[in-house]
């Protein structure tokens, strides 16, 4: 069966190698799969993510933000990863749901009852099969995306907005079976062990 997996995390967590060890793994098991990213991963969808992402002489409310990335979700779901899947093919996405919940509940603090139910509504149920969340304190990652050059409109936050996000991303894998944490703060080597026995074992359940 085909499956959905996730990589999530804050900013210069990583999330970018782990893709590509994801990848020689699934790879390697003779998996064919799609890859994705949010916001992003159609025409429309990467419309909406210059808006996001980018500096504007209008302010870019935190509602419309919000809005904007469940737009951007959705056209990618429906016309990407579902047909993917429907396909038999796996889908590696770079980023999903769990970064609004994240950034948006617990960066922009917008309330649970205003996400929950655009949520409920555009998603319907759909998750992924298996997300892997590079957790990292957010000093050290900011750092790091620093140094790869320029930082857009997020990634500007100040660390107060970035230490709120971490804490909803650890809460949301605390509570949620099919979320493996994997701590960013290691040596390359280290994350890279981190993630193929988790993805491994895993993957021997599932496949």
């Amino acid at each position: 069966m085909s499956k959905f997996i996730v990589v999530e995390g804050l900013e210069g967590a990583g999330k970018t190698t782990a893709q590509e060890l994801i990848k020689a793994i699934l790879t390697k098991q003779n998996i064919e799969f799609v890859s994705t990213r949010e916001p992003g991963g159609t025409p429309l969808a990467e419309k909406m993510r210059d808006i996001v992402k980018s500096e504007t002489d209008e302010i870019l409310t935190p509602e419309a933000e919000l809005l904007l990335m469940y737009a951007s979700r959705i056209q990618l779901i429906e016309n990407v990863i579902k047909p993917a899947l429907d396909s038999g093919k796996w889908v590696l996405g770079d980023r999903h749901d769990m970064s609004s919940l994240a950034y948006q509940g617990g960066g922009r603090q917008l309330d649970q009852n205003l996400i929950m139910p655009i949520r409920n509504a555009v998603l319907k149920g759909f998750e992924p099969d298996l997300t892997i969340l590079m957790d990292l304190d957010p000093k050290i990652g900011l750092a790091r995306a620093a140094a790869r050059g320029s930082l857009d409109r997020i990634e500007r936050e100040q660390i107060e907005f970035f230490e709120r996000t971490r804490a909803v991303y650890l809460s949301l894998a605390d509570q949620n079976p099919k979320v493996v944490v994997i701590d960013a703060s290691k040596d390359i080597d280290n994350v890279q062990t981190q993630i193929t026995d988790k993805l491994t074992a895993w993957l021997t359940i599932n496949l």
